[in-house]
């Protein structure tokens, strides 16, 4: 049987650029009848609801407006497919057989553990924004996208965990360059800034959630290693109430050394990486200040 793909896309008042990812799904891939969408609309986005995507299954799921995490988790929960993908609805495929592509990579490891991700054309390498996993990893993951983020991070959180992985001497992280997704973000000028940007930005503020579960993922990445050695799995931990933020530069930085650049389960150019990253999101949240272009590193 062919692998089949599911893709988790929540959307919210962009019918016509979700429509323009399902056309391009349509005329890219290999094996249509093998792939799934799986929407997530909120109630009061009426504009969307008559969203359906021709040619390709999906289901649609309407419900009250809820955080990133508890999106797509309600998606992945809904969803069938032994490949589990997360897509932006301002998206677009551009390789073809791209979901050929895919399934070669997801056919590579008989345990299916591992984290792909598809070049966005605009980050590429540096970050896993088009995370691609197994049903089997994020069955393994329990919570593979935690509600607690309430915009971005899940990337991160997927990123992290695998980073730790391979650390431990386990490399499942997988960058698929010539699967080409492109990421048409307003901050590098393939888009219009619109209401749902904004809102995003918004949500997009949640880094004690970030920082609150570091422990969970050094878990995480302990059951991905025993289900690669067959090993007993071990517990996740239960959720503990986050930190309030830093109430200064020199709390941050204090704090940020302490999670970050001690973290002795986690290669030091990522822990450096993500100091900086840290500091900059809270000059911004605390000042308006962050850099104009993303210079993320590993």
């Amino acid at each position: 049987m062919i692998p089949k793909l599911s893709i988790l896309l929540p959307t919210r008042g962009r019918p016509d650029q979700a429509q323009r990812l399902f056309d391009s799904i349509v005329e890219h891939s290999e094996n249509l009848d093998r792939i799934e969408i799986i929407l997530r609309l909120d109630e009061d986005d009426t504009d969307s609801h008559a969203l359906e995507p021709s040619a390709i299954s999906f289901k649609k799921i309407i419900g009250p407006r809820a955080s990133m995490g508890s999106l797509n988790t309600e998606c992945y929960n809904q969803s069938s497919g032994d490949i589990i993908i997360l897509l932006n609805d301002d998206m677009a495929v551009r390789t073809p057989n791209w979901d050929r592509k895919i399934r070669e990579t997801h056919e590579r490891f008989p345990d299916a553990v591992y984290l792909a991700y598809a070049n966005d054309m605009i980050a590429g390498e540096l970050l896993c924004h088009i995370p691609i996993l197994s049903r089997q990893t994020c069955e393994t993951l329990e919570r593979p996208f935690p509600h607690e983020y309430q915009g971005g991070f899940i990337d991160y959180h997927l990123f992290d965990i695998f980073k730790r992985l391979r650390h431990q001497g386990e490399d499942r992280v997988i960058y698929l360059k010539s699967v080409e997704i492109e990421h048409m973000h307003f901050r590098v000028g393939k888009s219009s800034y619109d209401a749902t940007y904004s809102a995003r930005g918004q949500m997009d503020v949640g880094d004690e959630a970030f920082t609150g579960l570091r422990k969970y993922r050094q878990a995480a990445s302990k059951r991905l290693f025993a289900v690669i050695k067959t090993s007993p799995l071990p517990p996740l931990p239960t959720p503990r109430r986050f930190d309030s933020p830093p109430h200064g530069i020199v709390h941050a930085m204090l704090r940020y050394a302490g999670i970050f650049l001690l973290d002795a389960g986690l290669p030091l150019k990522w822990r450096a990486n993500l100091f900086r990253l840290f500091n900059e999101r809270y000059l911004r949240n605390r000042f308006g200040w962050y850099p104009e272009i993303p210079n993320e590193t590993h």
